[in-house]
């Protein structure tokens, strides 16, 4: 799982270390919701999923990286499930 940080203001080691503080709230929450959903296909490997965070917005979107047969069976839940308990 890889993720791509969109930052509106400059990248210093304020923002950087709120990306990594996020990053590990984030992590273990996509991969449940994840395992919760494809973990027979995947067996725990999610290294073909890719997320767009918006640091200002502070929200998470699935990224065109990802292989669209997999956006299309998450899609519906992810914005629910990952965004609106506030990361």
């Amino acid at each position: 799982m890889k993720f791509n940080w969109i930052i509106s203001e400059k990248n210093n080691a304020k923002i950087q270390q709120a990306c990594i503080d996020l990053e590990y709230r984030l992590r273990p929450k996509i991969t449940r919701f994840l395992m919760d959903r494809l973990d027979a296909e995947f067996d725990g490997n999610f290294n073909c999923f890719h997320f767009d965070v918006d640091m200002k917005n502070r929200w998470v979107w699935i990224s065109e990286k990802t292989p669209l047969k997999y956006i299309e069976h998450i899609k519906a839940d992810f914005d629910r499930e990952i965004n609106g308990s506030y990361f």
